[in-house]
């Protein structure tokens, strides 16, 4: 059958129109994935402009009274263990930093003082403060500095609360906040630097504490410490040692046999443990001729000289010896001893009476010694009479 002219002109304008559309369609689609490519390169650029972004710390502060000076930022653990330099203009400062992850810091004045800092990258951190209130310091930029300001401003309502208060406080605040770095600041604040930390309190702190915080090294360090402090804690027995006294002959804990020993630790270098000498001068005067007590001085000095200068010098007559080796003496490390000038009492058979004992509570624990020591003698000889 044949088709018309104008069906042949039709089916030739039908299939104009239907190629014609058809390259529309492939174009509009090659234009819409054109737009999707174009999309996802922005959101890659974005994105990648966003995470470098987020890899530093923005740092801007103020505090009223500073003046032109110099502030240093450094780590509290080894998560950051760098020192960076901050120069204040006209009480302002900023600074741009580059922590790994969240962490603790300490903002160091020049005078010395320093102010708990916790930073994360991608944070804002903002400072403000008056050198007239050099404990209270607004820090924003995350939860950890902001719970912080908030603990300090409540304690600042207080007044001047005791010791015993800002305890409660710092507790509750732990128990409260399980998951805050600023937690951790305040255990070590309250808790751990105490000049006889309570070893079992803290680790109950501790205990309720989520998984993230345990993790830390800080509190790998601390439970580390604790089991140490656990062996020479009162009460406990502790190992022989063995150390050269100031003319070369070996010392043990054996050559105090039958006596109660006080064990003083202390250093030429330094001042507090030298001024601390004194103390035990008196002890030894008033003491010397009691055969149930003696008194031995261990020594963190690394240099001979130096140490036998320092024994004339403070005029330290009972027995002194030294390995030279400093923080690592063995007995360091038996005792637990992290800080001069410091003392442990034992009884004749090694256990341990007392710990960092002062002047008076030494004096005191000898008087009950005494007692003691008076009663047993009066036992055995009523027993004998029998």
């Amino acid at each position: 059958m044949k088709r018309s002219a104008r069906h042949r002109n039709m089916s030739g304008i039908f299939f104009y129109s239907h190629q014609k559309e058809v390259f529309s369609q492939q174009s509009s689609r090659k234009i819409h994935m054109k737009n999707i490519y174009l999309a996802y390169f922005l959101i890659i650029i974005l994105s990648a402009c966003g995470g470098k972004k987020s890899e530093t710390v923005s740092l801007n502060g103020e505090i009223k009274g500073l003046g032109n000076d110099t502030l240093y930022i450094y780590g509290a653990d080894r998560l950051y263990d760098r020192m960076d330099t901050l120069l204040v203009k006209d009480d302002k400062f900023s600074a741009t930093l580059t922590p790994d992850t969240l962490v603790e810091t300490y903002l160091l004045f020049s005078n010395g003082s320093q102010y708990p800092l916790f930073m994360d990258k991608g944070d804002k951190i903002r400072i403000k403060g008056s050198v007239s209130e050099p404990g209270i310091l607004e820090i924003s930029g995350n939860s950890a500095n902001e719970e912080l300001t908030a603990f300090q401003n409540e304690l600042k309502e207080l007044g001047k609360p005791s010791q015993k208060v800002m305890e409660e406080k710092a507790e509750n605040f732990i128990n409260s906040h399980l998951a805050s770095l600023a937690s951790l600041y305040l255990l070590d604040k309250y808790f751990i630097q105490k000049h006889q930390p309570d070893y079992n309190h803290i680790k109950r702190l501790i205990e309720h504490m989520t998984g993230e915080l345990k993790d830390r090294p800080f509190i790998d360090e601390l439970l580390n410490r604790i089991q140490e402090e656990e062996k020479s804690e009162v009460g406990k027995t502790t190992p022989y040692f063995r150390l050269p006294n100031d003319k070369g002959k070996t010392i043990s804990r054996s050559d105090f046999k039958d006596q109660y020993l006080l064990i003083q630790f202390w250093a030429s270098w330094d001042t507090l443990s030298r001024d601390s000498n004194a103390v035990y001068r008196r002890i030894y005067k008033k003491e010397q001729k009691n055969k149930k007590f003696a008194l031995l001085g261990i020594s963190l000095d690394i240099d001979k000289e130096k140490w036998q200068k320092a024994i004339k010098a403070d005029t330290l007559n009972w027995e002194q010896v030294c390995d030279f080796s400093g923080w690592n003496a063995e007995p360091v490390k038996l005792f637990s001893i992290r800080s001069l000038p410091a003392n442990i009492l034992l009884s004749p058979s090694g256990r341990i009476e007392g710990k960092n004992l002062s002047e008076k509570a030494i004096e005191k624990k000898l008087k009950e010694i005494e007692e003691r020591e008076k009663k047993e003698t009066e036992r055995k000889q009523k027993k004998i009479k029998r």
